[in-house]
């Protein structure tokens, strides 16, 4: 027997309004992905990539995961960054984090939740880096809302500095890597204004 029924059903409504629009949407997209663009986000079910820059499947290459975190030891998070670099060919990286993250808001509360206080740790160390700052903030939530932009801010650091991302700008690839904010209560994208095009 079948479960979950009503996500069948669900993905059979959403297929018939697709080939309604464009009957040969499978088969186009059946053939070779050719995206501009990766994006490395939270796992939030709140922030789905695709749909909040209208762009359709096929359009663009997603990594997610709690609290949008690059590492260079996330061999997960590294081979989807040089499958998209080397072999898609894409042009931008796009760091999303999200107002009201909650992994952030863990990390900055020191919660002791498990395995990802491991994760976390690295959303610890920006918050030490940049405490007395955030205790100057004297809302909690605008608090928590700076250190998720703070830490978009060091994830695009930490992309830019990968291997993969040097070599692509040694070799005179073009791309360039973002930093953008989803807020929550809007739905409304905010350009960090952080974005590098170049080694240097």
């Amino acid at each position: 027997m079948r479960t979950l029924p009503h996500l069948f059903e669900n993905n059979r409504r959403w297929a018939q309004q697709m080939t309604a629009g464009d009957p040969a949407f499978f088969r186009s997209l059946a053939g070779q992905q050719e995206p501009q663009y990766l994006w490395i986000g939270c796992s939030d079910s709140r922030v789905p990539a695709n749909e909040i820059v209208g762009l359709p499947p096929g359009e663009m290459f997603v990594h997610r995961n709690v609290a949008n975190v690059v590492t260079h030891t996330d061999f997960n998070c590294l081979s989807v960054m040089q499958y998209a670099v080397e072999v898609l060919r894409i042009r931008h990286i796009i760091v999303c984090g999200h107002d009201g993250c909650g992994g952030v808001r863990a990390a900055m509360e020191d919660h002791e939740l498990g395995l990802i206080d491991n994760w976390l740790r690295h959303v610890r160390d920006v918050f030490t880096v940049h405490h007395e700052a955030l205790q100057r903030i004297p809302d909690d939530a605008a608090r928590l809302d700076r250190l998720c932009e703070l830490n978009v801010r060091a994830q695009v650091r930490n992309v830019c500095d990968t291997t993969i991302v040097q070599a692509a700008w040694r070799a005179g690839q073009r791309l360039s890597v973002h930093g953008w904010i989803y807020g929550l209560d809007d739905g409304l994208l905010r350009d960090l204004d952080v974005t590098v095009t170049g080694g240097e």
